[in-house]
């Protein structure tokens, strides 16, 4: 990133963190606007080429493009309103389609074998994700303070605060004797959310990620409650449309849809 760059792109960044933006969102759009200074040497001459040109990335997922796509709209948009640009270009880009995503839950044995070969520390990122529905992000960031008797206040996207009730002793104990970060580390004191990951990745074989282990948290609630919404606030989503990428339906309940069609 140029000096140009560099210029517009902090100002950018230090406006959203006046505006409240977690860290985790400021690296974010941080990330993805180094990707779109390669695209043109000087922000004040964004076009829509542009933007569709760095967005069209073959390697890209179609969330990822998607979450792209947002970020260089909130730029555009903020470079308009300082009067950097003289329209939004990014009013003209089409939406990204995201297909409807299917829920994978981590089997139960691959779970199983990851916590038999994890120490103490990967064991408990581990349980806080199956178990806690937890993302990567708020892993790192679990504190004791946050932990009230067994119920976790678990601060997600956008800032919002959930309740995580907590039924692993084994987790309530461990934070209640972290005495502060439960993992602590070099990010404002405590592991980054791409480190928690990796520790995570090195213990899951072939394609069971991180994520994984919140669709399995996701199952498993649904499978015991038949709740969406309840499931959908304990994994922090604010839209049902969400909760259901992460709920495998459970066999029995395929089963008795047969029964009744063949009744």
């Amino acid at each position: 990133m140029n000096d140009a760059w560099g210029l517009y792109a902090n100002e950018y960044l230090t406006s959203l963190r006046a505006a409240g933006r977690r860290p985790l969102t400021v690296r974010l759009h941080a990330h993805y606007l180094r990707l779109l200074a390669d695209h043109t040497g000087d922000p004040r001459t964004i076009t829509l080429q542009v933007l569709e040109r760095a967005l069209s990335r073959p390697d890209w997922a179609p969330e990822t493009r998607k979450s792209a796509r947002s970020v260089f709209a909130g730029f555009c948009r903020w470079m308009h309103g300082m009067g950097y640009l003289e329209a939004d270009p990014s009013r003209m880009l089409r939406p990204v389609r995201v297909p409807p995503g299917q829920a994978r839950p981590i089997p139960e044995a691959v779970l199983e074998r990851a916590l038999g070969l994890a120490d103490e520390r990967e064991r408990l990122i581990l349980l806080l994700g199956a178990h806690g529905g937890l993302r990567a992000g708020e892993i790192a960031t679990v504190h004791t303070r946050d932990l009230v008797d067994d119920v976790l206040y678990v601060t997600g996207k956008g800032g919002k605060t959930r309740l995580v009730p907590l039924v692993d002793d084994e987790l309530v104990h461990a934070i209640r004797r972290a005495r502060g970060w439960l993992f602590p580390g070099r990010t404002d004191g405590h592991l980054s959310a791409g480190h928690v990951s990796v520790l995570m990745s090195r213990l899951l074989p072939d394609h069971w990620t991180a994520h994984t282990l919140r669709h399995r948290a996701g199952t498993r609630a649904y499978a015991g409650t038949r709740d969406l919404l309840a499931v959908g606030a304990f994994l922090g989503h604010s839209k049902p449309e969400t909760t259901q990428r992460y709920v495998q339906l459970p066999q029995d309940a395929l089963r008795a849809v047969a029964r009744a069609a063949a009744a």
